[in-house]
């Protein structure tokens, strides 16, 4: 989340600055900047796409308990929790 912040601002104040204010290092702000996306990253891409395809062909009403079981329904496995955590960050 920090890293997130220090990314969306750099236009702004240099990345040192923000890293020095954060107690953060620079060069774990770039490490971050060059990591590729963890398998659980990826996995919740895949997951919240078949999310944002049930939620329009429910027109949009589907609440994260009624979303599982269709999920279920379409043979992925994933967690009641797990959907309501990506409905309500990404959806």
């Amino acid at each position: 989340m920090t890293f997130r912040l220090i990314d969306a601002n750099k236009a702004d104040v240099p990345v040192d600055r923000m890293c020095t204010f954060l107690d953060v290092s620079v060069s774990g702000y770039y490490a971050w900047k060059k990591r590729a996306p963890s398998q659980r990253q990826l996995d919740d891409f895949v997951l919240l796409a078949h999310i944002r395809a049930q939620f329009a062909l429910s027109s949009e009403t589907y609440g994260a308990p009624r979303m599982h079981v269709e999920i279920r329904e379409d043979g992925v496995q994933a967690g009641r929790h797990r959907i309501a955590r990506l409905m309500r960050a990404k959806a």
